[in-house]
Parts: C-alpha cells; sequence; structure tokens
C-alpha cells in the first residue's frame, strides 16, 4: 500500500528483455539507507507496485511480469531515465495523499499541457476502461503521484499539478505525446464494477 505522495527519485542503471517474456528491471534508489528495504519489500517504480529481488547498496533489482509490461510504461524505460519511487507504508505513517495499490489500470497519453497560475494544467488521455472511475474531484495516481481529477471529458481528464510535483516527481517531464502510468481510486473502481454488475443482472433475463 501506498500514499502517492513521492519522497523519492531513482534512476533506471538497466532493463534486460530475456526470452520468454517479461524483464528484469535494475534501478539506482534514492532512500535505500533510510528506508532500508529487503528483499521481498514493495517498492513503486513509476507508480507500479513491484517486489525487490536484490539489493546491491543502492541498486535495487525487481522481475517484471509480462502483465506489467503491458499494462505500463516500464517496458519503454531506457538507462538513465528518472523515475519515481515510493516505499511502502509502514504502521502509523501519516496519510496525506489517497491510497494507492500500485495497480497500475494503463499506460495513458499526455494530450496536452499548459501553464496554469504558479503551475501547470495537464491533460492526460481518459482510456475507456477508466471514463467511469475518473470523475471529476475524484483521486487519481499518474506515475504513482496522488492527484485529483480537476476536469474530465470525452476521452480525457485534467490535473492541476503545483510548483512542488512539477519539481518533485517526473511528471514535470513528460511533454504531450509521452505516455504515463494511471491508477484509478480504488473505491472509484470497486464502485464502478459494482454498479456494472447490477446493471448486467437487471438487464440479463
Amino acid at each position: 500500500m501506498f500514499s502517492g505522495l513521492i519522497a523519492y527519485r531513482g534512476s533506471v542503471v538497466s532493463l534486460d528483455r530475456p526470452q520468454g517474456g517479461g524483464a528484469t528491471l535494475r534501478v539506482r534508489c534514492e532512500g535505500v539507507e533510510r528506508e532500508r528495504p529487503q528483499v521481498g519489500d514493495s517498492i513503486a517504480v513509476d507508480g507500479v507496485c513491484l517486489t525487490a529481488t536484490a539489493i546491491d547498496g543502492d541498486v535495487v533489482t525487481f522481475d517484471v511480469i509480462p502483465e506489467t509490461l503491458a499494462r505500463s510504461t516500464l517496458g519503454t524505460r531506457a538507462d538513465g531515465d528518472c523515475v519515481n519511487l515510493e516505499y511502502a507504508l509502514r504502521v502509523g505513517d501519516r496519510m496525506g495523499g489517497h491510497f494507492v495499490y500500485g495497480h497500475v489500470d494503463a499506460a495513458a497519453r499526455v494530450l496536452a499541457r499548459a501553464a496554469e497560475g504558479q503551475g501547470e494544467r495537464v491533460r492526460i488521455e481518459r482510456v475507456a476502461s477508466l471514463e467511469s472511475a475518473t470523475p471529476e474531484k475524484a483521486f487519481v495516481a499518474v506515475d504513482g503521484v496522488s492527484l485529483t481529477v480537476a476536469a474530465a471529458g470525452a476521452g480525457w481528464f485534467e490535473v492541476a499539478l503545483i510548483p512542488e510535483t512539477l519539481a518533485r516527481t517526473t511528471l514535470g517531464a513528460r511533454p504531450a505525446g509521452s505516455r504515463v502510468n494511471v491508477e484509478a481510486d480504488p473505491l472509484a473502481r470497486y464502485v464502478a464494477a459494482a454498479i456494472r454488475t447490477a446493471a448486467t443482472s437487471v438487464t440479463t433475463p
């Protein structure tokens, strides 16, 4: 479980794609000395919950299965790319964002971005599977960052980024045309699924 509040950054050391599918991802991670992760711990990389399989100094290794590669942007990461990092919440940690599982729903395109006040307004593709789970003012995690849907329309939603988010996370460097990982608020996802199930049961003879 994560909060979507990004305190650390990482840089991709390597992404190996062996035959048979999947990948091995190695990331140089900030915060290793302070957080002291162990093999088997969960760490969110650009919003994707991964399990540490090896730790060598500040370099953490993860296995990335084909399902994760298909749903997220991790398969497109190259050596040196910067990524958002969040270590799993501990009991008693302050909850300042929203509950983020690290179960990315889809990789979506950044459609546009524009200056707004001290920050920026970013428009992101609203893929069909997320239409009902990303209404205006709902929570959403974008590359693991806890955000609020500022506006939504047919095929898109927008988030407003404050200067702190632009400076601290990778979202300040995601131009139009790039892709980001999107995870709908778990509560919104479950409600949408329940409504679909109820509607199906009513219409089924």
